[in-house]
């Protein structure tokens, strides 16, 4: 089996970050494992506190998987500060693995800002290097690369610019955008867009932790960087499609919808 780890923060709600991720390896058919940089106190309306775990015990967490174990690939997600972000970069340089796909969170679904501002240089120069792929929405696109978006092609010129900073491929999602949901992958060569009908819900808690978690799984598997982003973005679509009604503010996507609709297709047939 392959085995895919996350290096992320904790959401107690259950809807993003490692529960999140571990939830889309599990869909995938792939060995979920998990370093937690982050407790995260939040729900599906706002975050309440975060506390950070300290970076001696990041580190200690990475080597136990890696001395061990390994990961036939990587997701990063949340890293808060700039000390978490260096001791992620210190290990991920030591154990070299292959196939990793950094989200740079910055912001919470509800708003909350999860990233602190002055990390930023950190995160650019530290683990934008790392990244076989590296996966901002639009906000973060224009962060990281000083660009404002307004169409298609401002994606394009951000993710080549991005690209410029270090990471070796980049997919700048359009969920913020209007329209079709369109997300434009550079690979440092060309470009390739996914298009996908924009579904009407604000059920879209932890969306991107669980494109780049599918993204992740996919390239473990073996597929290429196109395939394993084409099939992430329909795994993520039926999630959005099918997500779930679940607290009072933007609820979860459903990470194991079609394995539930296989087991009620399977009882129907039985009876």
């Amino acid at each position: 089996m392959k085995k895919v780890l996350s290096i992320a923060g904790s959401d107690c709600s259950g809807g993003a970050g490692i529960e999140a991720d571990l939830k889309t390896f599990a869909a995938h058919g792939v060995y979920g494992m998990s370093v937690i940089v982050s407790v995260v106190a939040e729900n599906t309306v706002r975050v309440i506190d975060i506390q950070n775990v300290a970076p001696d015990m990041i580190e200690k967490q990475i080597d136990a998987v890696f001395e061990d174990i390994g990961a036939d690939a990587v997701k990063i997600g949340m890293l808060s500060q700039s000390n978490c972000m260096e001791a992620v970069a210190r290990k991920l340089n030591e154990y070299k693995p292959k196939n990793v796909v950094v989200d740079p969170v910055m912001v919470a679904k509800n708003g909350c800002p999860l990233m602190q501002p002055d990390s930023m240089s950190t995160l650019v120069h530290k683990i934008l290097p790392l990244a076989d792929l590296l996966t901002p929405n639009i906000p973060e696109a224009e962060k990281i690369s000083g660009i404002c978006i307004s169409s298609i092609s401002d994606m394009e010129r951000a993710a080549e610019q991005i690209a410029g900073r270090g990471a070796k491929a980049v997919l700048v999602k359009g969920g913020h955008a209007s329209g079709d949901a369109v997300d434009v992958l550079f690979d440092g060569r060309c470009f390739t867009h996914f298009s996908a009908k924009r579904i009407n819900t604000k059920n879209t808690h932890g969306t991107g932790c669980t494109y780049s978690s599918a993204i992740a799984s996919n390239l473990a598997l073996g597929f290429s960087l196109e395939e394993a982003v084409s099939r992430a973005k329909k795994y993520v679509t039926t999630a959005i499609r099918h997500s779930l009604q679940i607290g009072k503010g933007c609820g979860p996507t459903h990470h194991f919808y079609d394995l539930y609709r296989s087991r009620l297709e399977k009882e129907d047939n039985l009876k």
